[in-house]
């Protein structure tokens, strides 16, 4: 039978995503199939999930309706010169490399493929990936339904227009990099205060996890959430004048903003 799912690649995004499909019954086992030129992780995969797996990226490319190319950019270019013959006008292929553009994969290909754009992100791996996508012109509505719910399986997503994706590179694809460096960072203050390692993390982790749901529940303004914690006079102000005392708004506005402008060069290149 044809696979409803097929992966090239077989990394940690595309077990966040086989994971999320199956644990969420959107497909059974059976409908998903991953190659990956390694047996290490296929072994992996197989055994957790109880997909078909294979080192030959055609088997995916002639069986599955959906093919998901979860490899580095730069393998783009051959992994496509080696199943474009097999892709039928109607195979979704579905892309989740930053810098690479709808019409990029459209000329690699060199026909008018049905192209989704996603850029997912890594908290995916637990259910609460975001992913944002886009699609190319010739994708229908209900090809559209499918990959939603692909995605949506691990977390959320939402549609928007491909020049945004270089935005969304920085603000969702690049930033949990930064959001671990931020509890990291709080976690050694209160172990340089003698708390241990392992509950420094967890005090720290969950207080942005908290902090994040209340943002996203509350439907308060980020700042207005900030001016509820602060008491005259007291502890939380003080802190908040350090961060802003040392650049901590501009610091992580730069480092977004250089994020999204090595994406467009990533594209250009």
């Amino acid at each position: 039978m044809n696979k409803k799912l097929g992966l090239i690649g077989c990394g940690n995004m595309a077990q966040a995503i086989i994971g999320g499909v199956i644990n969420s019954s959107t497909l059974k086992p059976d409908e998903v199939i991953a190659s990956n030129p390694s047996n290490g992780k296929l072994e992996n995969t197989k055994a957790k999930y109880n997909i078909e797996t294979t080192n030959n990226n055609l088997e995916v490319a002639k069986t599955s309706d959906l093919i998901i190319l979860s490899v580095k950019p730069n393998k783009y270019k051959d992994v496509i010169e080696e199943i474009k013959n097999c892709i039928s006008s109607h195979t979704i292929i579905i892309t989740i490399a930053a810098g690479i553009s709808i019409d990029n994969i459209k000329s690699l290909f060199g026909k008018d493929v049905k192209v989704a754009r996603v850029m997912p992100n890594t908290p995916a791996q637990v259910g609460e990936g975001m992913s944002a996508i886009c699609f190319s012109e010739n994708i229908t509505d209900e090809d559209k339904k499918k990959v939603i719910e692909i995605f949506n399986s691990c977390g959320k997503s939402e549609i928007i227009d491909e020049n945004l994706m270089d935005t969304v590179t920085g603000i969702s694809g690049s930033s949990p990099a930064f959001v671990y460096m931020f509890i990291e960072a709080m976690a050694d203050a209160a172990v340089l205060q003698g708390m241990t390692r392992k509950s420094a993390y967890k005090f720290a982790a969950q207080a942005v996890l908290g902090s994040a749901k209340m943002v996203l529940e509350s439907g308060l303004h980020p700042g207005e959430l900030k001016d509820n914690v602060c008491s005259p006079s007291g502890t939380t102000i003080q802190g908040v004048f350090s961060l802003e005392n040392s650049g901590f708004r501009s610091a992580v506005m730069n480092a977004i903003n250089d994020t999204i402008e090595k994406s467009k060069e990533m594209g250009k290149n």
